[in-house]
């Protein structure tokens, strides 16, 4: 590290040239001749921007929001919240480009994990990872989320975090939300320093700390306060449909719904194994399991185990033929990994809602003698840089 970098360069002013998309909502950038990297937000690859250095941890790398643009992409447009831009709300990364671009960009970042974490070769193997696209769901970019954690400040006024940062941004609405949902709970006051849970319910009105009824699957679910749901309205039928496609549990047989939450996808796989087989779904979270339980009183054969997944693999019974994973953002990891290919499910369909933590699963899958035989990813956080993804997994006979 030469003299300079060693120097903290938080608020230094730079013009750069914008690279290539990476993981996490901004792009890469290299200040100077062969120079640091600099992770900019608010930016799109091509364009040339000056930034201001927002955080420098040291070494090869810092971070940065681009506070103007010099020379534009053709994909660039305003965006569409007030408050999304640099040193505002932390929520949305692409709101400067337009729907079409964002899957694009999700798109590169998701084949880029796949090959730099080791997982290409295990997708290409079998499916042409080209042909890999983050596939749009119905809805639109705007007005899709039905769920949105506030935070509250010193002074009771609720708003949304400013990014890498507990500061909470004060907004006068959220294009993500419904429209004239959020306004009357943004006008209220709540406890300093606290966090508010708001679901936009059926009507349209939204409620703090409530529970809600969705509908999924052919079922209607009834939600506790702080029960788990996805927040785009189209993915937990999208989910389902994979599965169903997918999962191919036998007649009789044993399927298993790790991180299952309330059995949303256990739910088809009891109607693939019927009521002489049989589907554990197993949650660690209380509430989950209770409105999950209550869901699934009609199907005998959907038992629920209460616990964290990756402690209950070694010890559910009997062996499965079929398992599906909805893991945490980390993903499965090596443990999880090993402990479910001991119990050799004919077929896994895993769920993951980070590429890279993708890329590292299947990577692990491949080691442990699957292949991916097939691979999804949807749009189902527009304007940020989430996307949820599935992949199918055969075992590869011995």
């Amino acid at each position: 590290m030469n003299a300079d970098t060693a120097t903290d360069w938080t608020d230094r002013m730079l013009e750069l040239r914008v690279g290539p998309v990476a993981h996490g909502g901004h792009c890469v950038a290299r200040d100077g001749d062969g120079g640091r990297v600099v992770f900019v937000r608010h930016a799109l690859p091509g364009e040339l921007v000056r930034a201001v250095v927002t955080d420098d941890p040291g070494g090869a790398f810092c971070r940065a929001d681009a506070v103007a643009v010099l020379e534009a992409s053709p994909d660039r447009v305003e965006p569409a919240c007030p408050w999304a831009g640099p040193g505002g709300c932390g929520g949305c990364d692409f709101q400067h480009t337009d729907h079409a671009t964002q899957r694009a960009l999700k798109t590169t970042v998701l084949r880029e994990q796949l090959e730099r974490l080791g997982a290409g070769a295990a997708v290409v193997a079998t499916a042409d990872l080209a042909a890999v696209e983050v596939e749009e769901l119905p809805g639109g970019p705007l007005g899709w989320r039905t769920r949105v954690r506030l935070a509250v400040d010193d002074d009771g006024v609720p708003g949304l975090r400013a990014h890498r940062s507990h500061d909470v941004c004060e907004i006068g609405d959220c294009p993500l939300v419904p429209a004239g949902a959020l306004p009357p709970v943004l006008e209220r006051r709540f406890r300093p320093d606290s966090e508010l849970d708001v679901t936009v319910v059926g009507d349209g009105a939204a409620r703090v700390g409530s529970g809600a009824t969705v509908h999924a699957a052919d079922r209607t679910w009834e939600l506790s306060a702080g029960t788990f749901w996805q927040v785009h309205p189209a993915l937990p039928d999208t989910l389902a449909s994979v599965v169903r496609d997918w999962a191919d549990a036998p007649t009789g047989g044993v399927a298993w719904d790790l991180y299952g939450g309330v059995g949303l996808l256990g739910s088809v796989l009891a109607g693939q194994v019927g009521e002489s087989g049989t589907v554990l779904v197993v949650e660690s979270a209380a509430s989950a399991v209770a409105d999950g339980a209550s869901a699934l009183a009609n199907l005998p054969q959907v038992q629920f185990v209460r616990g964290r997944a990756e402690r209950e693999i070694s010890r559910l019974g009997p062996d499965p033929d079929v398992v599906v994973t909805d893991p945490p953002r980390a993903g499965l990891g090596k443990a999880a990994v090993r402990d479910l290919a001991a119990r050799a499910p004919q077929r896994i369909v895993h769920i993951a809602c980070d590429p890279a933590a993708l890329a590292r699963d299947l990577s692990l899958f491949a080691a442990a003698g699957y292949r991916t035989a097939a691979l999804r990813a949807f749009d189902a956080f527009p304007m940020t840089h989430h996307m949820e993804a599935a992949a199918l997994l055969e075992r590869i006979p011995r």
